[in-house]
C-alpha cells in the first residue's frame, strides 16, 4: 500500500523538544484492507458480546461510586489525541490518591517510572483487578476501533508524557499507524515487559504489518487473557 505524508500535531503537542521534521511530518501509513478489517471484527464483538458488556456495565455501578466508564486520554496515528475508553476498576478519586502514593512509597515511584503501571496498585476496586488481569475492562475499546482511534492489532497506545521521555525520535514511526487493543506485546509478557522490550516490539510490529500477522496476534491473544500471566 502506498503511503503519503501528512501533517503532525499542532506546535502546542505532546512532540515538542523533536527535531521539526519529526515535529511536523509523519510517514502515515494507510491499510484500507485492515481498515475494513478492524470494522468488521469490532462490529462482530460489540453485537456478540453486548449481553456481556451490559453485565459488566451493571457490574461496575454497583462495586464502588463512579461512572461505568473511565475516559483517559492516549495518542493515535499522526500523533492525534483521542479518549480511551475503559470499564473503570480504580475508585473515583484515584488520579487525587497517585501523586500522594507515589510520595510516600519510594518503591512504587521507581515502579511508575518504569512501567507506567503498579503491579499491587491501591487504587484499583476488587472487581476492576478482575477486570485488568481478564482484559475486560478493554472491551468498550472495541468503540475506538469502530470509531477509527484505535485498531484491534497495533502498536500499545500511549499518553503524552511516554512521547518525549521514551519514544523520541521513534514516535514518527510507532505512530505511522493506529495503535491496538492488542498486539506484540500483549502476548508477549504484558506488563512485565521492559519498556525498553515494549518499544522494540512495537517497531517490530510496524515493520512486519500484515493482515496474517494481526489474524495470529488475535488467536494468540486469546490464551493470553485466560491465563492472566503480566496482567495488573
Amino acid at each position: 500500500m502506498s503511503s503519503a505524508y501528512e501533517k503532525g500535531p499542532s506546535w502546542d503537542s505532546p512532540f515538542q523538544g523533536l527535531s521539526l521534521e519529526d515535529e511536523l511530518r509523519f510517514n502515515i501509513k494507510h491499510r484500507p484492507l485492515k481498515r475494513i478489517f478492524d470494522i468488521t471484527f469490532s462490529l462482530l464483538a460489540l453485537t456478540i458480546g453486548f449481553p456481556l458488556f451490559s453485565i459488566l456495565a451493571i457490574a461496575v455501578k454497583l462495586s464502588s461510586k463512579g461512572n461505568i466508564l473511565y475516559t483517559h486520554e492516549r495518542i493515535g496515528r499522526g500523533g492525534k489525541p483521542f479518549p480511551c475508553y475503559k470499564f473503570r476498576t480504580m475508585y473515583s478519586d484515584a488520579d487525587a490518591r497517585l501523586q500522594e502514593i507515589l510520595e510516600k512509597n519510594p518503591e512504587m515511584h521507581t515502579e511508575w517510572n518504569q512501567f507506567h503501571k503498579l503491579k499491587n496498585d491501591p487504587r484499583v476496586t476488587p472487581l476492576g483487578l478482575f477486570l485488568r488481569k481478564s482484559s475486560l475492562d478493554e472491551l468498550p475499546q472495541f468503540w475506538n476501533v469502530m470509531k477509527g482511534d484505535l485498531s484491534v492489532v497495533g502498536p500499545r497506545p500511549v499518553v503524552k508524557a511516554e512521547i518525549v521521555k521514551h519514544l523520541g525520535v521513534k514516535a514518527g514511526k510507532i505512530l505511522s499507524i493506529r495503535p491496538g487493543l492488542t498486539g506484540l506485546w500483549q502476548v508477549s509478557g504484558r506488563s512485565d515487559t521492559s519498556y525498553s522490550n515494549r518499544l522494540h516490539l512495537d517497531e517490530k510490529y510496524v515493520d512486519n504489518l500484515s493482515l496474517l500477522l494481526d489474524i495470529k496476534l488475535i488467536a494468540k491473544t486469546i490464551p493470553t487473557m485466560i491465563s492472566q500471566k503480566g496482567a495488573y
